[in-house]
């Protein structure tokens, strides 16, 4: 009697519940930001949208200096670039055990000198992110806002007629107001592809950067900033082998123009050690590349270095693979 004379008094505020529940689920199994182009796309969901949506496949991970440096269609060993970033190790790990992409043939890692710190920070729309029991639309509350701010600026043109762009909160969204009355619902897709490196910017920049990530991460320690990360390579270790997959890994190129950040030479011996404790093949391009490779410090320009960086990867890969018959 007690709980039936409750839920007459709170029958209203239970229904609204019910309605955002339901809505919400509604909404995440539409999963707008992997499925609406209205939608921001992660580098995740940009991998497997130009795959036809393929998860599974041998693949080549790492941060942006793997998207940046690794031409897949010109390279004539078969891998899927599934440069993320700010991509992490930690990153890895999740996509493996959530079971997001199998890993089939073989598994390449490329390391460079941001991949293994615990502290930076990375993009939150990634799917591994939102625990199970945070609502969708809270989840992903300010992609919302943004594509729904858009959508209400091309209506205001489109169907009042009114100039949308006095507005500030249209500024932004040049694509959508050049709308008419005859499509008022249309929209600029948002862009769908990885960011690649052109050019070379000036010295003076590249000194700039040196001293930015000099002052962001010079002072890191092995036993104190990369934890995460080495537990995610031993784990992303014992993985392989249990499954038998084999796995490759790849310091990826610092321009070498430039002092290495202070913490890499006992990061990289710490993890070399655990590689070689494995068995893992690793091709050590850390200091491999002139400067007029790269477009800055981190990341190869797509003219002039990556084409000599995907050549060295698949000569590198056949001979392993010959080695191994």
């Amino acid at each position: 009697m007690n709980v039936a004379s409750a839920l007459r008094r709170n029958g209203f505020v239970l229904l609204l519940l019910a309605a955002f529940v339901l809505s919400d689920l509604a909404i995440s199994w539409w999963n707008p930001m992997v499925t609406s182009r209205r939608f921001y796309k992660n580098d995740f969901t940009k991998t497997l949208y130009h795959h036809n949506w393929a998860d599974s496949g041998p693949v080549f991970f790492g941060n942006s200096a793997v998207t940046g440096a690794y031409i897949e269609e010109e390279s004539k060993v078969p891998l899927v670039e599934m440069g993320l970033s700010y991509g992490k190790l930690t990153d890895l790990k999740e996509i493996l055990d959530r079971q997001l992409y199998h890993v089939e043939g073989q598994l390449v890692v490329g390391i460079d000198v941001h991949t293994m710190i615990d502290s930076l920070q990375t993009d939150p729309t990634y799917q591994w992110f939102k625990p199970w029991y945070q609502p969708y639309v809270y989840a992903y509350r300010d992609y919302f806002r943004d594509t729904g701010t858009e959508f209400a600026c091309a209506l205001y043109q489109g169907l009042l007629g009114q100039d949308a762009a006095k507005f500030e909160a249209c500024a932004k969204f040049p694509g959508t107001l050049k709308l008419s009355t005859a499509n008022p619902f249309a929209y600029e897709p948002r862009w769908i592809d990885k960011e690649l490196y052109f050019g070379q910017q000036p010295a003076d920049k590249l000194k700039e950067k040196e001293a930015e990530y000099d002052s962001r991460f010079g002072w890191m320690s092995v036993q104190r900033d990369f934890k995460e990360n080495l537990a995610a390579l031993d784990w992303i270790l014992n993985y392989a082998e249990q499954r038998h997959l084999p796995l490759r890994v790849v310091w990826m190129p610092w321009n070498r123009s430039y002092e290495l950040p202070r913490y890499m030479p006992a990061l990289k011996a710490e993890v070399d050690r655990r590689l070689q404790q494995h068995g893992v093949p690793t091709l050590d391009l850390l200091t491999a590349y002139d400067s007029k490779y790269f477009h800055d410090l981190v990341h190869l320009s797509r003219k002039e270095g990556a084409p000599v960086f995907t050549k060295e990867v698949d000569t590198w890969l056949q001979k392993l693979a010959s080695s191994s018959k």
